[in-house]
């Protein structure tokens, strides 16, 4: 395999270069997903890493989480946003909008403009995400709408997958991964 980047900066791995527990790793992300999502065709170099975000990444696919599918796009599209991460906001643009989200809507979110939604969680989501994308402390009244609104499960579930896909984001960032991905056939 050459030197050529592959994936934004990043060179990707052929799987049968991989070591025993980078093919492990690798293994347990294509069965899990049925193909290497973006950020574990990078993480897939630090197996012990992508064998302890495998979990989390499984929590958030549809149905796992205690988050509805439109309240999970608006949350990841607001940090995805925030952090200016092309690949996994284009991704999610489309999620989005597969969801039920408005093409406006999506369209707000990835300008960092206002967005009005029509349901009380949804908005709730939108509005907790871009507090805590802005770095702004949480204030006692939107609190205390969050947890009457959402609770606490929504809530935690909500602040994780921010969490998560900030890790996304900022991998992509580093290796300048574009809008297309890009990458070479897996097998």
């Amino acid at each position: 395999m050459t030197d050529t980047p592959t994936f934004g900066r990043y060179t990707e791995l052929a799987v049968d270069a991989m070591t025993p527990e980078q093919q492990a790793g690798y293994r347990l992300m294509e069965g899990a997903r049925g193909r290497l999502p973006g950020p574990y065709r990078v993480w897939v170099h630090n197996p012990k890493l992508v064998h302890a975000v495998e979990p989390l990444g499984t929590h958030f696919t549809p149905g796992q989480s205690s988050l509805s599918e439109g309240e999970r796009e608006i949350a990841v599209l607001v940090i995805c946003s925030q952090w200016g991460s092309v690949f996994p906001a284009n991704a999610h643009e489309r999620r989005g909008k597969e969801v039920g989200l408005s093409a406006e809507e999506v369209e707000a979110i990835v300008a960092g403009r206002p967005a009005t939604f029509t349901d009380a969680r949804e908005a709730m989501v939108y509005d907790v995400a871009r507090a805590l994308a802005g770095g702004r402390l949480i204030p006692q009244d939107l609190y205390d709408r969050a947890v009457q609104t959402l609770g606490h499960a929504s809530i935690t579930d909500m602040i994780v997958l921010m969490g998560y896909y900030t890790c996304v984001s900022l991998t992509m960032n580093f290796y300048a991964v574009p809008v297309s991905g890009g990458g070479t056939p897996r097998h």
